[in-house]
């Protein structure tokens, strides 16, 4: 390989949103450009074993770190790897899979950031942190729908995991560069996919694209694009809000920013709109489209692109 691929990472707790996030940019990119690992797949303990043992997944003593350590970094230098496969239907281990690294490697799961080893690793942090009954309405949906557990079942395991969550997981959120949180309107507070709104926190970690070009947006189409100077853990910060009802011009205006501050964005990011950004699966099995996940694929995809670019 002449170029090391860049590796992006997606942490979040379980249900948090990261498959879909990791598709979705994906398909903007192209998947056959893209090597997808889940970090799930390094357990050390299969369910019925972390059951006996009374271990959560989310801990990092019931995974093998250090194995993901040593893969992410031959992952970035180019090599392959064996990577262990862990069932989320079964809840067992199976046989390893042989995998080579393509131009990007996505490593999404749990414990992604969980050390300085793994973070040296990234070129693009990101963090899912919607809020937690948000993310509980997802668990409950995706566990009971395909993982065979009733709700109370899910309920109970989310309660048994809260510690967890507190101790290893949401601490990650500070090794971030952009933390990415969907969250329903406050007059609705029932979640409905296409009518989220996120709030993207960018931190001054990597540089990010001059967002004071899409401040005029604000101001002509009823405020659903919001760019402001916050604290987030007592450091300034970037924050980028995009509500559910932001229209497609505005989508597309922001995706002119982005393909002319990186040319080479051009093949993924049409300017007359990528047909694929945005666009999820609903509960029937339909096709929706959500700008909010829009804008938040398009931005990560031009840094992962722009880090590509400095590492020809």
């Amino acid at each position: 390989m002449s170029h090391r691929p860049i590796i992006l990472g997606i942490v979040g707790d379980s249900a948090a949103g990261k498959t879909t996030l990791t598709q979705g940019i994906a398909q903007v990119v192209g998947a056959e450009n893209v090597t997808i690992i889940c970090t799930d797949d390094y357990h050390r303990y299969d369910r019925r074993q972390r059951a006996e043992n009374g271990i959560s997944a989310l801990h990092p003593d019931c995974n093998y770190v250090d194995i993901m350590e040593q893969h992410l970094a031959l992952l970035r230098n180019g090599q392959p790897i064996l990577k262990p496969i862990y069932g989320h239907t079964s809840g067992t281990l199976d046989a390893p899979e042989y995998i080579q690294p393509r131009k990007f490697v996505i490593i999404e799961g749990l414990l992604g950031y969980s050390t300085l080893a793994a973070r040296d690793c990234y070129d693009v942090k990101v963090f899912l942190a919607p809020p937690e009954s948000l993310r509980t309405q997802w668990k409950v949906k995706r566990d009971t729908r395909k993982r065979g557990y009733s709700e109370a079942e899910v309920i109970e395991q989310l309660r048994k995991r809260e510690s967890d969550s507190e101790n290893f997981i949401r601490p990650q959120r500070e090794w971030s560069d952009i933390v990415v949180s969907f969250y329903p309107p406050s007059d609705e507070p029932e979640e409905s996919n296409t009518e989220l709104n996120v709030r993207l926190v960018l931190r001054p970690t990597i540089p990010h694209p001059d967002m004071t070009k899409i401040l005029h947006l604000s101001n002509s189409d009823g405020n659903a694009v919001r760019l402001e100077l916050e604290r987030d853990m007592g450091k300034p910060v970037d924050v980028l809000e995009v509500d559910g009802h932001a229209t497609s011009n505005q989508v597309l205006e922001i995706e002119r920013m982005l393909c002319n501050d990186i040319p080479d964005l051009l093949p993924y990011c049409s300017m007359q709109g990528n047909p694929d950004i945005g666009k999820l699966i609903g509960t029937t099995g339909e096709t929706l489209q959500s700008y909010p996940l829009a804008i938040t694929q398009l931005l990560i995809s031009y840094h992962m692109l722009k880090a590509a670019k400095i590492h020809q």
